[in-house]
């Protein structure tokens, strides 16, 4: 197999409802699809950075610069056939794990279609299923939460997450818990607290959370570790979690219980399945976490999903959770109560549409041998 080609596609898509987080609300999101073609087919990718460096170091911007200027020069100098043969080479280039999951992603879809299979297939997906919570970010008010809630558990999820960061914790879990007492509910603090704050996310173990997520900056292991000793709740890592090596460093500081992967964030599946595989040796669940991805990455995240040590519910929403209309067909649906069905179409199972993409697009560069 010879690479005949690679496209970057700058799009941006708008939200049905704004997401607030503690780094601030957003409306809309900027992302970039990526396309490699060979042997008459394409294998879909997309980079998970977003326009700030706000959650990650990386941006959309930043993460266009490295793939074309780095990473794709790379695919054809060194005549990249494989995604573990791009994972390999792409070592060489330090950090920009976003840039480099986008495009071995896209590998990934590409050798899934060259093998007629689906892509959990060759991953080795167990499950045709996978469990699907979904994501709260911060409203207006305490009454606009519950609302937002209710909605979501009408539509069929079973387990809800809220955002939460100082002064947007404890009384919002209290207002949940009050009006929906038996709702698998977890925390995301995305690295909003600090060792001060301590005793205040203490009192997060009164509400029977699955979890609380990031409490500290992705850095701040240590205090991770004498935090999880205090609470009875576990914790779970997110943003720390950049590879393997920060995950074992973590496991054996004791900095968490629970373990969320982001195959964007990793730097790809070939480092997201070795984290996935050492968690299962050590008996430390995993979950997939979401950022927001268009159908394209969001397909990609269902079949990792798939894999057998992914036993919490994930960030993995349907298409109109996010988006009145996603970039795919079909949409990424509920398939009964909090589930989602993995694709079972050739590569990532679902159809990238052109015309929707066309409307969304911002900027597009196509690269030849």
């Amino acid at each position: 197999m010879t690479v005949e080609r690679i496209e970057l596609t700058l799009c941006k898509l708008p939200y049905v409802h704004f997401f607030e987080t503690s780094f601030g609300r957003e409306y809309e999101r900027t992302f970039i699809l990526t396309r490699v073609y060979a042997d008459g087919l394409c294998g879909w990718g997309e980079v998970v950075a977003e326009h700030a460096p706000l959650s990650s170091g990386e941006t959309t911007e930043g993460a266009w610069h490295v793939l074309k200027d780095f990473l794709v020069p790379l695919v054809f100098a060194e005549k990249v056939e494989e995604p573990e043969g791009f994972a390999r080479e792409a070592r060489r280039f330090r950090g920009n794990l976003m840039a480099k999951a986008g495009l071995e992603l896209a590998f990934w879809d590409l050798k899934a279609r060259r093998m007629n299979v689906s892509l959990s297939k060759i991953y080795g997906g167990v499950r045709g299923e996978v469990e699907a919570g979904v994501s709260c970010g911060i409203e207006d008010s305490i009454p606009a939460l519950q609302e937002r809630i209710g909605a979501y558990l009408a539509e069929g999820y079973r387990r809800i997450k809220i955002k939460i960061k100082p002064g947007w914790d404890v009384e919002a879990c209290a207002a949940v818990r009050s009006k929906y007492p038996d709702v698998l509910l977890q925390v995301d603090a995305n690295g909003a607290y600090a060792p001060a704050d301590i005793p205040r996310l203490k009192e997060l173990d009164t509400f029977n959370l699955l979890l609380v997520e990031q409490p500290f900056p992705p850095y701040d292991l240590w205090e991770h570790a004498k935090l999880q000793k205090e609470m009875k709740t576990p914790l779970c890592l997110d943003e720390s979690v950049l590879s393997l090596a920060t995950v074992r460093a973590a496991l054996e500081m004791g900095s968490c219980r629970i373990v969320n992967i982001k195959v964007g964030r990793v730097g790809g599946f070939v480092e997201a399945r070795r984290i996935h595989d050492h968690c299962q040796e050590k008996g430390v669940p995993v979950w997939c976490g979401g950022m927001l991805e268009s159908g394209v990455g969001r397909a990609h995240n269902l079949h990792i999903a798939a894999l057998p040590n992914f036993k919490l519910p994930h960030d993995l929403s349907a298409s109109r959770r996010y988006y009145k209309e996603d970039l795919i067909d079909p949409f990424i649906e509920l398939s009964g109560p909090g589930t989602i069905k993995v694709p079972t179409e050739v590569g990532i199972g679902v159809f990238p549409v052109e015309k929707r993409i066309k409307k969304a697009t911002l900027r597009i560069e196509i690269f030849k041998p």
